[in-house]
């Protein structure tokens, strides 16, 4: 697995982003020096294939299956399911769905068969630190995680420049239309793509904001950066918490509630979590 990764020489960039478009309660910003030792990155997400792979070798048991439930956009369920998953209260969009796992994504009746590529989901951190430790792998600091993502372009927006659709052209997989209620798949996917669909960025990285979140090694904190003395070589993030960071936004990010598919945006669950929009990529020294 390690063999397959990109090498970066890491360096100094900006992180972060002072950008009118972000959430500050989310600790984007401020725009911060930091100075990252070469690593390697996997130039995509890990895909329902790899996983599998590791299952079989390994016995391994998902959280979700475990649980015996996860996560699941209401729009992708059948209406009988739908309308008995219990939604979450705060974002009804989504269902607690009996069933569904990795292998069966909308529940009891759906399959991967046919997305072999796409990322895995109904990953949770903790799933994918198993992962990490069966490929001889790891996950990305978040620090590394924005570097890798913005493919050696300082400050832009989105990991191929500053305009979402240059040319017209779509070059992430996110929500069309009025959400939650119409996706009009404008960019070619209702749900998840390829993990080699799109352009990749500057440095051959695949998907590095749409299509799925992604776990990285950090414990999560707004303003943990922002201390006196924060680590700007190197930064681990803080060194415990309740949530774990996730990058990159997903198919089912909008700009009218969630517009975290820039480069410079977080987020956070909690480690053993799960839900049909969550994966992961790996890294290495």
């Amino acid at each position: 697995m390690a063999r397959q990764l990109t090498e970066l020489p890491g360096g100094r960039f900006l992180m972060g982003t002072d950008d009118c478009d972000g959430y500050p309660a989310d600790g984007e910003g401020p725009v911060r020096t930091v100075e990252l030792s070469p690593f390697r990155i996997a130039p995509t997400t890990v895909t329902n294939a790899a996983f599998a792979t590791f299952v079989k070798d390994t016995g391994y048991r998902t959280g979700a299956e475990a649980f015996g439930f996860s996560y699941v956009f209401e729009g992708f369920l059948p209406p009988q399911l739908a309308a008995t998953a219990e939604a979450v209260a705060e974002v009804p969009w989504w269902r607690a769905v009996p069933g569904a796992t990795w292998r069966a994504p909308e529940g009891p009746g759906s399959t991967v068969t046919t997305r072999q590529n796409h990322p895995v989901v109904h990953v949770s951190w903790s799933d994918a630190r198993a992962y990490c430790a069966w490929s001889g792998t790891r996950l990305p600091t978040e620090a590394e995680w924005e570097y890798a993502a913005r493919g050696g372009l300082e400050q832009a927006r989105y990991p191929w420049g500053d305009d979402l659709t240059p040319g017209g052209r779509h070059r992430c997989n996110t929500w069309q239309g009025i959400f939650p209620t119409l996706n009009t798949a404008a960019d070619g996917h209702r749900a998840t793509a390829p993990v080699t669909a799109f352009r990749p960025n500057g440095f051959g990285l695949y998907n590095t904001v749409g299509n799925v979140w992604e776990w990285c090694a950090d414990w999560f904190s707004p303003d943990h950066h922002r201390h006196a003395g924060a680590p700007r070589r190197d930064p681990l993030g803080p060194p415990g918490g309740a949530a774990r960071v996730m990058r990159g936004g997903s198919h089912l990010c909008h700009a009218s509630y969630c517009n975290r598919y820039r480069v410079a945006a977080r987020s956070s669950n909690t480690p053993d979590s799960s839900a049909g929009n969550i994966g992961f990529r790996v890294a290495a020294d």
